[in-house]
Protein backbone atom coordinates (compact mmCIF):
# COMPACT_ATOMS: atom_id res chain seq x y z
CA UNK A 1 0.00 0.00 0.00
CA UNK A 2 1.42 3.42 -0.90
CA UNK A 3 2.27 5.63 2.04
CA UNK A 4 1.22 8.92 0.41
CA UNK A 5 -2.42 9.94 0.95
CA UNK A 6 -4.52 10.30 -2.17
CA UNK A 7 -7.25 12.81 -2.97
CA UNK A 8 -10.37 10.75 -3.74
CA UNK A 9 -12.80 13.59 -4.44
CA UNK A 10 -12.69 17.36 -4.37
CA UNK A 11 -11.63 19.91 -3.56
CA UNK A 12 -15.04 21.57 -3.38
CA UNK A 13 -15.08 25.27 -2.63
CA UNK A 14 -18.19 25.71 -0.49
CA UNK A 15 -19.09 28.59 1.81
CA UNK A 16 -17.33 31.84 0.87
CA UNK A 17 -17.88 35.21 2.54
CA UNK A 18 -15.77 38.40 2.37
CA UNK A 19 -13.12 37.10 4.80
CA UNK A 20 -13.38 33.28 4.89
CA UNK A 21 -13.95 30.15 2.84
CA UNK A 22 -14.47 26.45 3.43
CA UNK A 23 -12.88 23.77 1.26
CA UNK A 24 -14.14 20.15 1.39
CA UNK A 25 -12.18 17.05 0.37
CA UNK A 26 -12.41 13.28 0.52
CA UNK A 27 -9.16 11.33 0.95
CA UNK A 28 -8.26 7.65 0.92
CA UNK A 29 -6.83 7.58 4.48
CA UNK A 30 -6.35 9.74 7.57
CA UNK A 31 -4.13 12.73 6.95
CA UNK A 32 -3.69 16.46 7.48
CA UNK A 33 -5.14 18.63 4.74
CA UNK A 34 -3.67 22.07 4.03
CA UNK A 35 -5.19 24.87 1.98
CA UNK A 36 -3.15 28.08 1.88
CA UNK A 37 -1.90 28.44 5.48
CA UNK A 38 -4.76 26.54 7.13
CA UNK A 39 -4.78 22.86 8.08
CA UNK A 40 -7.48 20.42 9.16
CA UNK A 41 -7.33 16.80 10.21
CA UNK A 42 -9.57 14.34 8.38
CA UNK A 43 -12.56 12.75 10.10
CA UNK A 44 -13.81 9.22 9.43
CA UNK A 45 -17.33 8.06 8.53
CA UNK A 46 -17.82 4.32 8.03
CA UNK A 47 -14.31 3.80 6.68
CA UNK A 48 -14.21 6.93 4.50
CA UNK A 49 -12.13 10.01 5.26
CA UNK A 50 -13.09 13.66 4.81
CA UNK A 51 -11.94 17.11 5.82
CA UNK A 52 -13.43 20.58 5.84
CA UNK A 53 -10.76 23.25 5.87
CA UNK A 54 -11.92 26.64 7.18
CA UNK A 55 -9.72 29.32 5.63
CA UNK A 56 -9.93 32.69 7.40
CA UNK A 57 -8.22 36.05 7.13
CA UNK A 58 -9.08 36.59 3.45
CA UNK A 59 -9.47 40.07 1.97
CA UNK A 60 -12.90 41.22 0.73
CA UNK A 61 -13.07 41.46 -3.05
CA UNK A 62 -9.87 39.45 -3.50
CA UNK A 63 -8.93 36.52 -5.71
CA UNK A 64 -6.53 33.97 -4.22
CA UNK A 65 -5.30 30.88 -6.10
CA UNK A 66 -4.93 27.84 -3.86
CA UNK A 67 -3.48 24.34 -3.78
CA UNK A 68 -4.40 21.31 -1.67
CA UNK A 69 -1.69 19.44 0.25
CA UNK A 70 -2.14 16.10 2.04
CA UNK A 71 0.50 15.59 4.70
CA UNK A 72 2.44 18.41 2.96
CA UNK A 73 2.35 16.64 -0.42
CA UNK A 74 0.67 18.73 -3.18
CA UNK A 75 -2.25 16.84 -4.73
CA UNK A 76 -4.26 19.64 -6.34
CA UNK A 77 -4.29 20.96 -9.00
CA UNK A 78 -3.45 17.81 -10.95
CA UNK A 79 -0.37 17.83 -13.13
CA UNK A 80 -0.92 19.05 -16.68
CA UNK A 81 -4.44 20.23 -15.91
CA UNK A 82 -6.09 21.92 -18.92
CA UNK A 83 -8.02 24.22 -16.57
CA UNK A 84 -7.00 27.51 -14.92
CA UNK A 85 -5.82 27.35 -11.29
CA UNK A 86 -8.52 26.93 -8.67
CA UNK A 87 -9.06 30.13 -6.71
CA UNK A 88 -11.05 31.64 -3.88
CA UNK A 89 -12.82 34.84 -4.92
CA UNK A 90 -14.42 36.68 -2.02
CA UNK A 91 -17.47 38.97 -2.39
CA UNK A 92 -16.99 42.71 -2.32
CA UNK A 93 -15.24 43.37 -5.59
CA UNK A 94 -16.42 45.59 -8.45
CA UNK A 95 -18.81 44.47 -11.15
CA UNK A 96 -22.02 42.43 -11.14
CA UNK A 97 -22.70 39.49 -8.86
CA UNK A 98 -23.28 36.38 -10.97
CA UNK A 99 -25.08 33.23 -9.88
CA UNK A 100 -25.29 30.02 -11.90
CA UNK A 101 -28.04 27.58 -10.95
CA UNK A 102 -29.86 24.43 -11.95
CA UNK A 103 -30.84 20.97 -10.76
CA UNK A 104 -31.12 17.29 -11.64
CA UNK A 105 -27.73 15.94 -12.74
CA UNK A 106 -27.82 12.25 -13.54
CA UNK A 107 -24.35 10.78 -13.01
CA UNK A 108 -21.79 12.00 -15.52
CA UNK A 109 -21.74 11.55 -19.32
CA UNK A 110 -18.94 8.96 -19.29
CA UNK A 111 -20.90 6.61 -17.02
CA UNK A 112 -24.42 7.11 -18.39
CA UNK A 113 -25.82 4.57 -20.82
CA UNK A 114 -25.32 5.97 -24.34
CA UNK A 115 -28.52 4.21 -25.41
CA UNK A 116 -30.48 6.66 -23.26
CA UNK A 117 -29.53 9.45 -25.65
CA UNK A 118 -29.16 12.06 -22.91
CA UNK A 119 -28.08 15.46 -24.34
CA UNK A 120 -24.69 16.93 -23.34
CA UNK A 121 -24.13 17.76 -19.67
CA UNK A 122 -24.81 21.46 -19.00
CA UNK A 123 -22.29 21.62 -16.12
CA UNK A 124 -19.55 20.09 -18.27
CA UNK A 125 -20.31 22.56 -21.06
CA UNK A 126 -20.40 25.46 -18.62
CA UNK A 127 -17.03 24.51 -17.14
CA UNK A 128 -15.48 24.31 -20.60
CA UNK A 129 -16.93 27.72 -21.44
CA UNK A 130 -15.63 29.33 -18.22
CA UNK A 131 -12.14 27.94 -18.71
CA UNK A 132 -11.78 30.08 -21.84
CA UNK A 133 -13.30 33.26 -20.37
CA UNK A 134 -11.78 36.09 -18.28
CA UNK A 135 -12.18 35.33 -14.59
CA UNK A 136 -14.13 38.52 -13.94
CA UNK A 137 -16.97 36.95 -15.97
CA UNK A 138 -17.02 33.72 -13.95
CA UNK A 139 -19.97 33.30 -11.58
CA UNK A 140 -19.57 34.22 -7.93
CA UNK A 141 -21.78 31.34 -6.81
CA UNK A 142 -23.21 28.05 -8.04
CA UNK A 143 -26.60 27.01 -6.63
CA UNK A 144 -27.52 23.34 -7.08
CA UNK A 145 -31.22 22.81 -6.40
CA UNK A 146 -31.56 19.08 -5.93
CA UNK A 147 -30.89 15.64 -7.35
CA UNK A 148 -27.13 16.01 -7.26
CA UNK A 149 -27.11 12.19 -7.31
CA UNK A 150 -29.74 9.65 -8.32
CA UNK A 151 -30.01 6.91 -5.72
CA UNK A 152 -32.91 5.24 -7.53
CA UNK A 153 -31.57 5.44 -11.12
CA UNK A 154 -28.04 4.10 -11.16
CA UNK A 155 -25.70 3.71 -14.13
CA UNK A 156 -24.46 0.43 -15.67
CA UNK A 157 -20.94 0.81 -14.17
CA UNK A 158 -22.40 1.44 -10.71
CA UNK A 159 -24.76 -1.52 -11.02
CA UNK A 160 -21.83 -3.75 -11.98
CA UNK A 161 -19.95 -2.51 -8.89
CA UNK A 162 -23.02 -3.10 -6.69
CA UNK A 163 -23.35 -6.64 -8.01
CA UNK A 164 -19.89 -7.36 -6.63
CA UNK A 165 -21.05 -6.68 -3.07
CA UNK A 166 -24.68 -7.90 -2.94
CA UNK A 167 -27.41 -9.73 -4.84
CA UNK A 168 -29.22 -7.23 -7.05
CA UNK A 169 -32.16 -9.57 -7.49
CA UNK A 170 -33.10 -8.75 -3.89
CA UNK A 171 -34.61 -5.37 -2.85
CA UNK A 172 -33.68 -2.61 -3.30
CA UNK A 173 -32.19 -4.07 -6.46
CA UNK A 174 -29.98 -1.77 -8.57
CA UNK A 175 -30.61 1.22 -6.31
CA UNK A 176 -28.40 2.63 -3.58
CA UNK A 177 -28.79 0.51 -0.47
CA UNK A 178 -26.54 2.13 2.14
CA UNK A 179 -23.93 4.79 2.88
CA UNK A 180 -21.19 2.87 1.07
CA UNK A 181 -23.15 2.87 -2.16
CA UNK A 182 -23.93 6.57 -1.80
CA UNK A 183 -20.21 7.31 -1.66
CA UNK A 184 -19.94 5.61 -5.05
CA UNK A 185 -22.71 7.84 -6.47
CA UNK A 186 -20.98 11.04 -5.35
CA UNK A 187 -17.63 9.86 -6.67
CA UNK A 188 -19.22 9.08 -10.03
CA UNK A 189 -21.16 12.35 -10.25
CA UNK A 190 -18.47 14.75 -9.04
CA UNK A 191 -15.41 12.95 -10.38
CA UNK A 192 -15.34 13.97 -14.04
CA UNK A 193 -12.61 16.54 -14.80
CA UNK A 194 -14.87 19.42 -15.90
CA UNK A 195 -17.22 19.32 -12.94
CA UNK A 196 -14.42 18.60 -10.49
CA UNK A 197 -12.60 21.75 -11.59
CA UNK A 198 -15.81 23.80 -11.60
CA UNK A 199 -16.65 22.79 -8.03
CA UNK A 200 -13.10 23.57 -6.95
CA UNK A 201 -13.25 27.19 -8.05
CA UNK A 202 -16.91 28.35 -7.87
CA UNK A 203 -18.47 28.40 -4.37
CA UNK A 204 -21.45 26.04 -4.28
CA UNK A 205 -24.67 25.96 -2.27
CA UNK A 206 -26.81 22.80 -2.38
CA UNK A 207 -30.12 21.34 -1.30
CA UNK A 208 -31.53 17.85 -1.84
CA UNK A 209 -34.58 16.62 -3.71
CA UNK A 210 -36.37 13.30 -3.95
CA UNK A 211 -34.04 11.25 -6.17
CA UNK A 212 -31.22 11.65 -3.66
CA UNK A 213 -33.32 9.34 -1.48
CA UNK A 214 -36.03 7.85 -3.72
CA UNK A 215 -38.58 9.10 -6.24
CA UNK A 216 -41.63 10.67 -4.53
CA UNK A 217 -39.77 10.98 -1.22
CA UNK A 218 -42.28 12.18 1.41
CA UNK A 219 -45.14 12.64 -1.04
CA UNK A 220 -47.83 11.82 1.55
CA UNK A 221 -48.66 9.98 4.75
CA UNK A 222 -49.81 7.01 2.68
CA UNK A 223 -46.49 6.95 0.85
CA UNK A 224 -44.61 6.99 4.18
CA UNK A 225 -46.68 4.11 5.48
CA UNK A 226 -45.95 2.05 2.37
CA UNK A 227 -42.21 2.72 2.25
CA UNK A 228 -41.65 2.11 5.96
CA UNK A 229 -42.94 -1.44 5.52
CA UNK A 230 -39.94 -2.18 3.29
CA UNK A 231 -37.18 -3.90 5.30
CA UNK A 232 -34.43 -2.16 3.29
CA UNK A 233 -35.76 1.39 3.73
CA UNK A 234 -34.22 2.21 7.12
CA UNK A 235 -30.67 1.55 5.89
CA UNK A 236 -31.39 3.43 2.67
CA UNK A 237 -32.75 6.62 4.26
CA UNK A 238 -30.10 6.77 6.99
CA UNK A 239 -27.36 6.19 4.41
CA UNK A 240 -28.86 8.88 2.18
CA UNK A 241 -29.19 11.51 4.90
CA UNK A 242 -25.77 10.70 6.38
CA UNK A 243 -24.12 11.04 2.98
CA UNK A 244 -26.03 14.25 2.29
CA UNK A 245 -24.80 15.69 5.59
CA UNK A 246 -21.19 14.79 4.77
CA UNK A 247 -21.07 15.59 1.05
CA UNK A 248 -23.48 18.52 0.81
CA UNK A 249 -24.90 20.00 4.01
CA UNK A 250 -21.61 20.43 5.88
CA UNK A 251 -20.34 22.79 3.21
CA UNK A 252 -23.53 24.85 3.31
CA UNK A 253 -22.63 26.12 6.77
CA UNK A 254 -20.63 29.25 7.55
CA UNK A 255 -17.67 29.14 9.97
CA UNK A 256 -19.87 30.67 12.68
CA UNK A 257 -22.58 28.06 12.06
CA UNK A 258 -19.99 25.28 12.19
CA UNK A 259 -18.84 26.57 15.56
CA UNK A 260 -22.44 26.39 16.84
CA UNK A 261 -23.36 23.11 15.14
CA UNK A 262 -23.77 20.45 17.81
CA UNK A 263 -23.27 17.54 15.41
CA UNK A 264 -20.08 18.97 13.92
CA UNK A 265 -18.64 19.82 17.29
CA UNK A 266 -19.48 16.40 18.75
CA UNK A 267 -17.63 14.72 15.87
CA UNK A 268 -14.30 16.32 16.68
CA UNK A 269 -11.87 13.77 18.02
CA UNK A 270 -14.12 10.76 17.44
CA UNK A 271 -12.59 7.68 15.90
CA UNK A 272 -15.58 7.13 13.60
CA UNK A 273 -18.46 9.59 13.31
CA UNK A 274 -20.59 7.04 11.46
CA UNK A 275 -22.75 5.83 14.38
CA UNK A 276 -23.44 9.37 15.55
CA UNK A 277 -24.40 10.54 12.05
CA UNK A 278 -26.62 7.48 11.58
CA UNK A 279 -28.44 8.37 14.80
CA UNK A 280 -28.75 11.97 13.57
CA UNK A 281 -30.21 10.74 10.27
CA UNK A 282 -32.71 8.48 12.05
CA UNK A 283 -33.86 11.38 14.19
CA UNK A 284 -34.10 13.77 11.25
CA UNK A 285 -36.18 11.31 9.24
CA UNK A 286 -38.49 10.47 12.12
CA UNK A 287 -39.20 14.01 13.31
CA UNK A 288 -39.36 16.93 10.83
CA UNK A 289 -38.58 19.36 13.63
CA UNK A 290 -35.48 17.53 14.84
CA UNK A 291 -33.09 18.94 12.25
CA UNK A 292 -33.10 22.05 10.05
CA UNK A 293 -31.63 21.57 6.59
CA UNK A 294 -32.61 25.07 5.42
CA UNK A 295 -29.93 27.77 5.59
CA UNK A 296 -29.01 31.30 4.51
CA UNK A 297 -26.25 32.65 2.26
CA UNK A 298 -25.16 36.29 2.70
CA UNK A 299 -23.70 37.76 -0.51
CA UNK A 300 -23.08 41.48 -0.26
CA UNK A 301 -26.28 43.03 -1.71
CA UNK A 302 -27.85 39.60 -2.35
CA UNK A 303 -29.43 37.19 0.16
CA UNK A 304 -30.28 33.53 -0.51
CA UNK A 305 -32.68 31.70 1.79
CA UNK A 306 -32.41 28.01 0.89
CA UNK A 307 -35.54 26.11 1.87
CA UNK A 308 -35.78 22.35 2.44
CA UNK A 309 -38.98 21.27 0.70
CA UNK A 310 -38.53 17.50 1.25
CA UNK A 311 -37.30 16.32 4.63
CA UNK A 312 -39.24 18.76 6.82
CA UNK A 313 -42.72 17.93 5.56
CA UNK A 314 -45.72 17.38 7.79
CA UNK A 315 -47.77 14.68 6.07
CA UNK A 316 -50.97 14.23 8.09
CA UNK A 317 -53.77 14.65 5.54
CA UNK A 318 -55.63 17.16 7.68
CA UNK A 319 -52.53 19.33 8.20
CA UNK A 320 -50.19 18.88 5.22
CA UNK A 321 -47.21 21.26 5.18
CA UNK A 322 -44.01 21.57 3.15
CA UNK A 323 -42.29 22.69 6.39
CA UNK A 324 -43.33 22.37 9.99
CA UNK A 325 -44.34 25.58 11.72
CA UNK A 326 -41.04 26.10 13.54
CA UNK A 327 -38.99 25.88 10.36
CA UNK A 328 -41.43 28.06 8.45
CA UNK A 329 -41.12 30.64 11.25
CA UNK A 330 -37.36 30.50 10.67
CA UNK A 331 -37.79 31.04 6.91
CA UNK A 332 -40.08 34.02 7.46
CA UNK A 333 -37.62 35.52 9.93
CA UNK A 334 -34.76 35.07 7.45
CA UNK A 335 -36.80 36.88 4.79
CA UNK A 336 -37.65 39.73 7.17
CA UNK A 337 -33.98 40.10 8.12
CA UNK A 338 -32.99 40.27 4.47
CA UNK A 339 -35.48 43.08 3.91
CA UNK A 340 -34.40 44.86 7.10
CA UNK A 341 -30.77 44.70 5.93
CA UNK A 342 -31.75 46.52 2.74
CA UNK A 343 -30.40 44.01 0.22
CA UNK A 344 -31.20 44.58 -3.46
CA UNK A 345 -32.18 41.01 -4.26
CA UNK A 346 -33.86 38.39 -2.06
CA UNK A 347 -33.54 34.85 -3.41
CA UNK A 348 -35.46 31.82 -2.20
CA UNK A 349 -33.98 28.49 -3.23
CA UNK A 350 -36.34 25.51 -3.15
CA UNK A 351 -35.97 22.35 -5.19
CA UNK A 352 -39.68 22.36 -6.07
CA UNK A 353 -41.21 25.26 -8.04
CA UNK A 354 -43.52 27.50 -6.06
CA UNK A 355 -45.36 28.83 -9.14
CA UNK A 356 -46.26 26.05 -11.58
CA UNK A 357 -48.08 26.17 -14.91
CA UNK A 358 -51.62 27.21 -14.02
CA UNK A 359 -53.38 24.00 -15.07
CA UNK A 360 -50.92 21.82 -13.17
CA UNK A 361 -51.26 24.05 -10.10
CA UNK A 362 -55.05 23.61 -10.28
CA UNK A 363 -54.77 19.83 -10.59
CA UNK A 364 -52.49 19.61 -7.55
CA UNK A 365 -54.82 21.76 -5.45
CA UNK A 366 -57.84 19.74 -6.64
CA UNK A 367 -56.16 16.43 -5.85
CA UNK A 368 -55.14 17.53 -2.36
CA UNK A 369 -58.65 18.80 -1.65
CA UNK A 370 -60.20 15.46 -2.61
CA UNK A 371 -57.60 13.46 -0.67
CA UNK A 372 -58.27 15.47 2.48
CA UNK A 373 -62.05 15.73 2.11
CA UNK A 374 -62.49 12.04 1.38
CA UNK A 375 -59.66 10.60 3.47
CA UNK A 376 -60.20 6.92 4.21
CA UNK A 377 -62.89 6.55 1.54
CA UNK A 378 -62.76 5.39 -2.06
CA UNK A 379 -62.45 8.85 -3.62
CA UNK A 380 -59.69 9.76 -1.20
CA UNK A 381 -57.79 6.58 -2.05
CA UNK A 382 -58.16 7.31 -5.77
CA UNK A 383 -56.84 10.84 -5.21
CA UNK A 384 -53.86 9.38 -3.38
CA UNK A 385 -53.15 6.96 -6.21
CA UNK A 386 -53.23 9.84 -8.70
CA UNK A 387 -51.01 11.94 -6.44
CA UNK A 388 -48.30 9.28 -6.42
CA UNK A 389 -48.64 8.24 -10.06
CA UNK A 390 -48.52 11.81 -11.43
CA UNK A 391 -46.04 13.28 -8.90
CA UNK A 392 -48.58 15.80 -7.61
CA UNK A 393 -46.46 16.88 -4.64
CA UNK A 394 -45.11 20.37 -5.31
CA UNK A 395 -45.89 23.49 -3.26
CA UNK A 396 -49.35 23.62 -4.84
CA UNK A 397 -50.12 20.19 -3.35
CA UNK A 398 -49.45 21.61 0.12
CA UNK A 399 -52.02 24.40 -0.08
CA UNK A 400 -51.44 26.09 3.25
CA UNK A 401 -47.67 26.17 2.70
CA UNK A 402 -48.11 27.59 -0.81
CA UNK A 403 -50.21 30.40 0.59
CA UNK A 404 -47.94 31.02 3.57
CA UNK A 405 -44.87 31.39 1.36
CA UNK A 406 -46.90 33.70 -0.87
CA UNK A 407 -47.80 35.92 2.08
CA UNK A 408 -44.17 36.07 3.19
CA UNK A 409 -42.87 37.01 -0.26
CA UNK A 410 -45.63 39.57 -0.84
CA UNK A 411 -44.81 41.15 2.52
CA UNK A 412 -41.17 41.53 1.51
CA UNK A 413 -42.12 42.82 -1.94
CA UNK A 414 -44.44 45.43 -0.43
CA UNK A 415 -41.71 46.71 1.87
CA UNK A 416 -43.55 45.72 5.04
CA UNK A 417 -40.42 44.27 6.66
CA UNK A 418 -37.97 46.96 5.53
CA UNK A 419 -36.88 48.52 2.27
CA UNK A 420 -38.44 46.57 -0.58
CA UNK A 421 -35.71 44.88 -2.63
CA UNK A 422 -35.52 45.31 -6.38
CA UNK A 423 -36.39 41.66 -6.96
CA UNK A 424 -37.67 38.66 -5.05
CA UNK A 425 -36.59 35.56 -6.98
CA UNK A 426 -37.67 31.97 -6.34
CA UNK A 427 -35.09 29.57 -7.83
CA UNK A 428 -36.21 25.98 -8.42
CA UNK A 429 -35.67 22.82 -10.44
CA UNK A 430 -37.19 19.31 -10.39
CA UNK A 431 -39.65 19.49 -13.32
CA UNK A 432 -37.19 18.81 -16.19
CA UNK A 433 -37.76 21.99 -18.12
CA UNK A 434 -37.12 25.70 -17.70
CA UNK A 435 -39.44 28.69 -17.54
CA UNK A 436 -39.80 32.15 -16.02
CA UNK A 437 -43.03 33.38 -14.43
CA UNK A 438 -43.86 36.62 -12.63
CA UNK A 439 -46.29 37.31 -9.80
CA UNK A 440 -48.75 39.98 -11.00
CA UNK A 441 -51.32 39.99 -8.19
CA UNK A 442 -52.00 41.02 -5.44
CA UNK A 443 -51.27 44.69 -5.96
CA UNK A 444 -49.02 47.02 -4.04
CA UNK A 445 -45.81 45.16 -4.96
CA UNK A 446 -42.76 47.40 -4.96
CA UNK A 447 -40.46 44.50 -5.89
CA UNK A 448 -40.77 42.30 -8.95
CA UNK A 449 -41.40 38.70 -7.86
CA UNK A 450 -40.28 35.95 -10.24
CA UNK A 451 -40.29 32.16 -10.33
CA UNK A 452 -37.20 30.94 -12.23
CA UNK A 453 -37.11 27.20 -12.84
CA UNK A 454 -34.13 25.44 -14.49
CA UNK A 455 -33.94 21.66 -14.86
CA UNK A 456 -32.24 19.36 -15.76
CA UNK A 457 -28.48 19.84 -15.87
CA UNK A 458 -27.96 16.32 -17.19
CA UNK A 459 -31.03 14.20 -17.81
CA UNK A 460 -34.01 14.31 -20.11
CA UNK A 461 -37.74 14.64 -19.78
CA UNK A 462 -39.99 11.84 -21.00
CA UNK A 463 -42.11 12.97 -23.92
CA UNK A 464 -45.27 12.77 -21.80
CA UNK A 465 -43.84 15.28 -19.32
CA UNK A 466 -42.89 17.66 -22.12
CA UNK A 467 -46.38 17.49 -23.57
CA UNK A 468 -47.98 17.90 -20.15
CA UNK A 469 -46.03 21.02 -19.24
CA UNK A 470 -46.61 22.64 -22.61
CA UNK A 471 -50.34 22.06 -22.21
CA UNK A 472 -50.19 23.21 -18.59
CA UNK A 473 -49.49 26.80 -19.62
CA UNK A 474 -52.26 26.92 -22.24
CA UNK A 475 -55.40 29.01 -21.76
CA UNK A 476 -57.76 26.19 -22.68
CA UNK A 477 -56.16 23.83 -20.14
CA UNK A 478 -56.42 26.47 -17.46
CA UNK A 479 -60.08 27.02 -18.31
CA UNK A 480 -60.73 23.30 -18.04
CA UNK A 481 -58.92 22.80 -14.73
CA UNK A 482 -60.47 25.99 -13.40
CA UNK A 483 -63.91 24.55 -14.04
CA UNK A 484 -62.95 21.27 -12.37
CA UNK A 485 -61.62 22.98 -9.25
CA UNK A 486 -64.68 25.18 -9.06
CA UNK A 487 -66.97 22.18 -9.29
CA UNK A 488 -65.01 20.50 -6.47
CA UNK A 489 -65.21 23.67 -4.35
CA UNK A 490 -61.42 23.98 -4.19
CA UNK A 491 -60.35 27.11 -2.36
CA UNK A 492 -58.89 29.52 -4.90
CA UNK A 493 -55.65 31.37 -4.31
CA UNK A 494 -55.54 35.15 -4.29
CA UNK A 495 -52.22 35.05 -6.12
CA UNK A 496 -51.94 35.47 -9.86
CA UNK A 497 -48.91 34.94 -12.07
CA UNK A 498 -48.07 35.01 -15.75
CA UNK A 499 -45.52 33.10 -17.80
CA UNK A 500 -42.72 35.35 -19.03
CA UNK A 501 -40.62 32.83 -20.96
CA UNK A 502 -40.60 29.14 -21.81
CA UNK A 503 -41.10 26.33 -21.47
CA UNK A 504 -37.63 25.27 -22.64
CA UNK A 505 -36.63 21.60 -22.79
CA UNK A 506 -33.25 19.89 -22.82
CA UNK A 507 -30.21 20.12 -20.56
CA UNK A 508 -29.97 23.67 -19.24
CA UNK A 509 -28.22 26.02 -16.84
CA UNK A 510 -29.48 29.37 -15.58
CA UNK A 511 -27.51 32.52 -14.81
CA UNK A 512 -28.44 35.59 -12.80
CA UNK A 513 -26.50 38.78 -13.41
CA UNK A 514 -27.18 41.19 -10.53
CA UNK A 515 -25.79 44.71 -10.85
CA UNK A 516 -27.01 46.95 -8.06
CA UNK A 517 -30.81 46.96 -8.37
CA UNK A 518 -30.69 45.60 -11.94
CA UNK A 519 -31.18 41.91 -12.64
CA UNK A 520 -30.99 39.73 -15.74
CA UNK A 521 -31.84 36.06 -16.25
CA UNK A 522 -29.94 34.09 -18.86
CA UNK A 523 -30.61 30.52 -19.86
CA UNK A 524 -28.09 28.24 -21.55
CA UNK A 525 -28.99 24.97 -23.27
CA UNK A 526 -26.93 22.13 -24.69
CA UNK A 527 -27.19 20.40 -28.04
CA UNK A 528 -24.94 18.49 -30.41
CA UNK A 529 -23.20 19.66 -33.56
CA UNK A 530 -23.31 17.56 -36.72
CA UNK A 531 -20.11 15.82 -35.63
CA UNK A 532 -21.62 14.95 -32.22
CA UNK A 533 -19.60 17.47 -30.21
CA UNK A 534 -21.40 19.42 -27.45
CA UNK A 535 -22.77 22.89 -28.20
CA UNK A 536 -23.69 25.38 -25.45
CA UNK A 537 -26.09 28.10 -26.58
CA UNK A 538 -27.74 31.03 -24.82
CA UNK A 539 -31.45 30.67 -25.51
CA UNK A 540 -32.80 33.43 -23.27
CA UNK A 541 -31.58 36.77 -21.96
CA UNK A 542 -34.29 38.74 -20.20
CA UNK A 543 -34.52 41.62 -17.75
CA UNK A 544 -36.00 40.92 -14.32
CA UNK A 545 -35.80 44.43 -12.82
Amino acid sequence: MPTTPRLVLGPLLRHVDPVSATVWVETDRPCTVRVLDTTARTFRVQGHHYALVVVEGLVPGSTTPYEVHLDDVPVWPPARSPFPPSRIRTPGGPGPFRIAFGSCRYATPASADARDGIPPDALDCYAAQLAGMPQDRWPDALVLLGDQVYADETTPPTQAWMAGRRDLSQPPGPQAADFEEYTRLYRESWGDPEVRWLLSTIPSSMIFDDHEMIDDWNTSAAWRTQIEREPWWRTRITGGLTSYWVYQHLGNLSPAELADNATWQAMQGQDDAGPMLTAMAEGADGDPGAFRWSYVRHWDHVRLVMVDSRAGRVLAETDRKILDDAEFDWVEQALREAAADGVDHVLVGTSLPWLLPHAIHDVERWDETLAVRHSGRLLGRLAEQLRQAADLEHWAAFGQSFERLGRALVSVARGEAGRAPSTVLVLSGDVHHAYAAELVSPGGLRSRVHQLTVSPLHNQAPHAIEVGFRIGWSRWARALTGAITKAARVRRTGLEWSKQAGPFFGNELGELVLTGPDARFRLWATSRADDGSPVFTRVLDTELA
